[in-house]
């Protein structure tokens, strides 16, 4: 069943969300000190089974000089490729070396980076976020321009940035934030339009802000997500995205990722499945943005 507005609403909604007045100034100085740090790129060869594709277990300098971990995976022996920056859901992590492969055995150098502490557990949506220099996803989208920054370090000079739910919104952060990306897919992107989801979505991860706000009898987080919400992120980018949509999702509602999509200031399209979930178009999905890749290094 649909669990937002219908189709020809989602078309005419857009977001009541206000950017702060110094989003842009909060962020270029997020960046300048995390940049003023060395980025001490390590990639380290990883022994595996497979015959055709190198991994390397890769580590690099994110916010605050942390070390963040990630897998590169590219085809056996190859060099200067484009380069797929991918980001994980809600409480995930990288996986193992031999798991998704899809990218590199498609031709492309895949970094699937590990978000900050994510190995498991939750409550990570209200971490530090009494105060938006100490909130948690001011870290973890900090280590995504990072991400792009060492896979570039490291030769891959053409860089796209993907991923689902949480990955989607910090793929959406990413291309906010970096100027220069070759395109962007994101999956039914979380972490959007956050006044809308609080008021529509009864399913974790976003209850942990109405739980919080519920037991603490504060409201006042918002200018905090102000800081942080994809729709901002959304109107500064500016490289191709494809974005993708089940309208029967119920952890991330349909209505926000239309906020974003509309909010985009760079070329768009999006994809909708009338009778997904959260899963959106599962591998065809996958299929899509293999296409749209290559199509964008086609013509360059």
């Amino acid at each position: 069943m649909l669990t937002d507005l219908g189709l020809d609403e989602l078309w005419e909604y857009r977001s009541s969300y206000v950017r702060p007045d110094d989003f842009d100034s909060f962020w270029d100085s997020t960046l300048a000190e995390a940049r003023s740090l060395p980025l001490q790129v390590e990639a380290v060869p990883v022994a595996t089974p497979l015959r055709t594709l190198d991994v390397y277990d890769v580590t690099f300098s994110g916010f605050g000089g942390d070390r963040i971990r990630a897998w590169l995976r590219t085809p056996k022996g190859e060099i200067g490729l484009p380069a797929v920056v991918q980001y994980h859901g809600y409480g995930s992590n990288r996986g193992s070396a031999v798991e998704n492969l899809t990218w590199a055995s498609a031709g492309f150098a895949h970094l699937q980076v590990e978000v900050r502490d994510q190995r498991g557990g939750a409550g990570f949506m209200t971490r530090g976020i009494a105060d938006r220099s100490t909130y948690f996803y001011r870290r973890v989208f900090t280590d995504a321009v990072r991400a792009v920054d060492a896979v570039r370090a490291l030769g891959f000079s053409k860089v796209f940035v993907i991923g689902n739910s949480q990955g989607g919104g910090i793929a959406l952060a990413a291309a906010g934030l970096v100027p220069d990306l070759a395109a962007v897919h994101v999956q039914a992107p979380f972490l959007c339009d956050f006044r809308r989801a609080l008021n529509v979505c009864g399913r974790p991860p976003y209850t942990e802000l109405t739980t919080y706000i519920a037991e603490n009898r504060r409201s006042d987080i918002f200018p905090t997500l102000s800081c942080f919400d994809g729709v901002g992120f959304a109107a500064r980018a500016v490289a191709p995205a494809w974005f993708s949509v089940g309208l029967m999702d119920d952890i991330v509602p349909p209505s926000t990722v239309f906020g974003a999509y509309h909010a985009y200031a760079g070329p768009r399209q999006i994809q909708i499945w009338e009778h997904s979930a959260h899963e959106a178009g599962g591998s065809d999905d996958l299929d899509i943005a293999l296409d749209a890749f290559r199509s964008r290094l086609e013509l360059r």
